[in-house]
């Protein structure tokens, strides 16, 4: 297996030294992934408010592709990366929207863009 055959790079090292440990994880996030409710589109924004507060850029680059891939607009994004502000401060805020309009602009356009 090559470290491509991954989604993220901690992955394919974790996979090299605890195989089980990596298949493990990997169970547990598809049923994370599978929960009904919130719709797809919260689940996603909702994921990407989480990597804004951790200040994970690709994290941040990620949920926000999925989330337009879903169906957000990025009126709805940027609303998202604001919401934590009064908890978590304007700058976190600020340095993420970078990475969401990357994020943003990397995912395929939906019928309604």
């Amino acid at each position: 297996m090559s470290y491509q055959d991954f989604n993220f790079p901690f992955e394919g090292p974790l996979h090299e030294v605890f195989p089980a440990l990596h298949a493990a994880q990997n169970s547990y996030m598809a049923q994370i992934d599978s929960l009904q409710a919130p719709d797809r589109k919260t689940h996603e924004l909702i994921r990407m408010v989480c990597t804004v507060i951790r200040r994970n850029p690709p994290g941040i680059e990620r949920h926000a592709m999925l989330a337009r891939e879903v169906g957000a607009s990025w009126e709805e994004i940027l609303g998202s990366i604001m919401l934590p502000i009064p908890s978590n401060g304007l700058l976190a805020a600020v340095q993420a929207i970078p990475s969401a309009r990357r994020g943003f602009d990397a995912a395929p356009p939906t019928e309604d863009d």
